[in-house]
């Protein structure tokens, strides 16, 4: 149990319906629409849509989505992949040939076809009660009303704000300037989108006036891509991987998400008594750092898009963690991740909903960057996603960009089972972060008992271009001993990632929500 006489907040309980997510609008619109009488599915597609208004530095109908759902009368978890492909035309050769040694992350050749509203449209025929003009609501009317921009947000839209370019600087900035916290940021055009989208489904969104104006608005600056592309776009239904953490099961997106990344860190730090360790000491978040190293080493050398990914079972296999984790000095840091275990290996909103019913449903949605590739189509302000950049130009790379690939995404939804239930869906934004994110949470909940507020309320630590990144809440002996054993300990600029939570107590079934104090959201219930 916290201090209360400390800052902090306690979980949220609940015995009916549960959702946690980035702001509060979006969790009681979500709440709003399970009181209604919609399910798990119709809440977590409301509060999702709306966070684009609330949120749109991060997330946005120009985005992509991956979807984990555990239908009310079953435990087998069902994956959607709404992330969309490169257009056909894309060329990592034309991009090398003009001198190109990664993909520009703020140009056109990162745009990939938004693959999130299909993605909806499908979830709500297939899985959802209310229907699709109901989950759509909430986000139309507040589009057009507008929003009070809450202090996270308007921390983001400044620091971001350079980043938009042409059209995107119309839409997204309030006479010229980011919006100041309380400030009401309004979008009818996308209102308009998303009344088309209610009434005529994806076509709406995929043809006609709105493909057009995203089309001619990439062509316009250098984008190949086509109507047909647009037209095309389709999301898959996928097998979720899994992999064990002490007495628990970590469920994750199969590629071209990272999932895997997150259960071989996971796997890797299995093989270290963590609970021995003091959870906010240098030696947990040195073992934490190297562990990430080597797991994103592997990410980096095999995920792509799932045709193209190389040597999945080799990831998740137990015996590459035990070999990986050999490599770990418990003393000293490594400088190159890629070179110690060549031997071995030869912006994003998160919401999370649990109904009467218990369907669960773990969704993320996320246009990559801050404002992703900061441009927007001239009419509609649709904010495009620059996925793309998460490809390579590494010839010959199963990652190397090309027409009607998915890149390599980071964005990952998570659920945690215990003997083959469901105990609790979670996710933690921000971009490469989020594996590491997902084992440290993870061994917040097993290894150190934490309630899932207290799990997401703790420091974190995250290795990044060659600096170990510590939160302000380690303390300066922390600092300092990580230093002596040779990590370059550096303060992020900003908070790592952010997280929500729902755990479903085993015995009692009572919901207990947790929201991650780094953003402006709550957990609510009823």
């Amino acid at each position: 149990m916290r201090d209360f006489q400390l800052p902090g907040r306690s979980p949220v309980f609940a015995t009916n319906g549960m959702c946690a997510t980035s702001h509060p609008l979006a969790a009681k619109v979500a709440v709003q629409m399970l009181e209604a009488g919609g399910n798990a599915v119709d809440a977590a597609m409301a509060g999702a849509v709306l966070l684009g208004i609330c949120e749109p530095q991060m997330t946005g109908l120009g985005g992509d989505c991956f979807v984990l759902i555990r239908p009310s009368d079953s435990d087998e978890i069902v994956a959607l992949n709404g992330s969309g492909r490169a257009p056909a035309a894309l060329s990592a050769a034309a991009m090398r040939d003009r001198g190109l040694a990664a993909v520009p992350p703020q140009g056109p050749e990162a745009v990939t076809v938004p693959g999130a509203v299909d993605a909806f449209c499908r979830l709500s025929r297939d899985w959802g009660r209310a229907g699709l003009k109901a989950s759509l609501a909430p986000a139309i009317h507040y589009a057009a009303a507008g929003v009070p921009v809450a202090p996270r947000t308007a921390f983001d839209w400044a620091r971001a704000s350079d980043a938009l370019q042409g059209a995107a600087r119309e839409h997204y900035l309030l006479n010229g300037a980011p919006p100041r916290p309380g400030q009401v940021f309004r979008a009818p055009q996308q209102a308009e989108v998303l009344r088309r989208i209610a009434m005529e489904g994806r076509a709406a969104f995929y043809e006609g006036e709105v493909a057009e104006d995203m089309v001619a608005s990439l062509n316009a600056v250098g984008g190949v891509h086509t109507l047909d592309d647009f037209a095309a776009t389709a999301c898959e239904y996928t097998t979720p991987l899994s992999g064990p953490y002490r007495d628990v099961e970590l469920v994750e997106h199969p590629p071209n998400g990272q999932g895997a990344t997150a259960i071989l860190m996971a796997n890797i730090l299995a093989q270290f008594d963590l609970a021995a360790l003091d959870p906010w000491g240098a030696r947990r978040a040195h073992l934490e750092a190297e562990a990430a190293k080597l797991a994103y080493d592997a990410r980096n050398r095999f995920i792509a898009d799932a045709g193209q990914t190389r040597r999945l079972d080799h990831m998740l296999a137990p015996e590459t963690a035990e070999k990986l984790a050999a490599l770990i000095d418990p003393d000293r840091p490594m400088a190159d991740a890629a070179a110690v275990s060549e031997s071995v290996h030869k912006e994003t909103i998160y919401i999370t909903v649990i109904d009467r019913d218990r369907m669960v449903v773990s969704l993320i949605y996320s246009i990559f960057h801050s404002f992703g590739s900061g441009l927007a189509s001239e009419k509609f302000g649709i904010n495009f996603q620059n996925r793309g950049a998460g490809f390579t130009l590494a010839e010959g790379h199963p990652n190397e960009a090309h027409g009607g690939k998915r890149p390599m995404h980071t964005i990952i939804p998570a659920m945690m089972k215990r003997n083959g239930r469901v105990i609790m869906p979670f996710g933690v934004m921000g971009g490469p972060y989020q594996p590491a994110g997902h084992a440290r949470v993870l061994s917040n909940v097993v290894d150190y008992g934490m309630d899932p507020q207290a799990a997401l309320d703790a420091p974190r630590s995250f290795p990044l271009e060659g600096q170990l990144m510590l939160e302000r809440g380690y303390s300066d002996a922390v600092r300092a001993e990580l230093a002596g054993m040779g990590h370059d300990v550096a303060t992020p600029e900003s908070a790592l990632g952010g997280a929500q939570a729902i755990v479903i107590d085993e015995e009692s079934g009572v919901l207990q929500g947790a929201s991650d104090p780094r953003k402006d959201g709550c957990a609510l219930g009823y």
